[in-house]
């Protein structure tokens, strides 16, 4: 099952009806880190081995400050995982970025307050890893690439700033984050990033626009209700997409973002604690 160069796809449970699926089997995973959003669809989609993940959980149960993201990147991890497509609902904060709209994020912003969740390390071993371009250069240049051969209606950069939830922005917020210059905003892709970083999975954001957040005052805010009629028009544009990109991922896992710990581990081998390193087994193995 695992041999290392297998994709992951994290959205909301409508990606994983892809029709050209093959060898479709659901598969439960349990982590030192507790349990993933929901059991993780695998298959082979044009002779890859695929993995979907709906980090909501089927139903969309699980509210943003719920996911267990840590758990989430892990169970990917440990099935050979080395890329990551993470298909993102946001609001726009900028009048050229329209619902609907596709954003190729290549920043993103934090604003989250859990951050102490959102990584794999401590409890003995201390890794500090370079994170000044938090999406895989190369991943995301497949991305702009597909999407500008499928004349898609795309933004080949954004800022995605990343807040807490599960409310929506008040506009005061809404107005600081749109001077500060940011792009989109959502609740939930920041975490997957830094982990993926910290696993050495290439990552890359499919961010869709489903609202101008609450700045525009001459509009309704944002709503739930808004939010859902976009995100069942964009299913169908990210299944597209998606099916497009994975047969211009390379069989090899040998980029950068495929080994960044080798920079990062501060803590000398012979100070890791056993019960940690077990932890992290799948991750820190190629150090053992």
């Amino acid at each position: 099952m695992n041999n290392e160069n297998a994709i992951g796809i994290i959205g909301g449970s409508g990606l994983s009806q892809f029709p050209d699926l093959q060898n479709a089997t659901e598969i439960t995973i349990e982590t030192p880190f507790g349990s993933p959003s929901d059991a993780i669809v695998g298959g082979l989609l044009h002779g890859r081995q695929v993995y979907f993940l709906p980090r909501h959980a089927r139903g969309h149960r699980i509210a943003p400050h719920e996911i267990n993201h840590r758990a989430n990147l892990y169970a990917l991890r440990s099935l050979g995982v080395r890329w990551i497509l993470s298909v993102a609902a946001v609001g726009s904060l900028q009048e050229n970025y329209p619902p609907r709209d596709l954003v190729l994020v290549d920043q993103f912003f934090d604003r989250m307050s859990s951050r102490a969740d959102h990584t794999f390390f401590g409890n003995g071993i201390v890794a500090h890893l370079q994170f000044a371009d938090p999406v895989c250069p190369q991943l995301h240049q497949i991305l702009v690439q597909t999407a500008k051969d499928a004349s898609l209606r795309f933004h080949a950069r954004g800022t995605y700033v990343n807040m807490d939830g599960p409310a929506f922005s008040t506009r005061a917020e809404s107005e600081t984050y749109r001077k500060l210059g940011f792009d989109v905003i959502g609740m939930t892709n920041l975490p997957e990033a830094k982990l993926a970083r910290e696993a050495e999975i290439s990552f890359a954001t499919l961010a869709f626009i489903t609202d101008y957040d609450c700045w525009k005052t001459h509009e309704e805010p944002v709503t739930s209700a808004a939010i859902m009629a976009h995100l069942k028009a964009n299913t169908e544009t990210a299944r597209n997409l998606i099916a497009q990109v994975i047969p211009r991922i390379p069989q090899v896992a040998d980029w950068p973002t495929h080994h960044p710990l080798d920079k990062a581990l501060i803590t000398p081998r012979n100070r890791w604690p056993e019960k940690t390193l077990e932890n992290l087994a799948v991750i820190l193995n190629r150090f053992r």
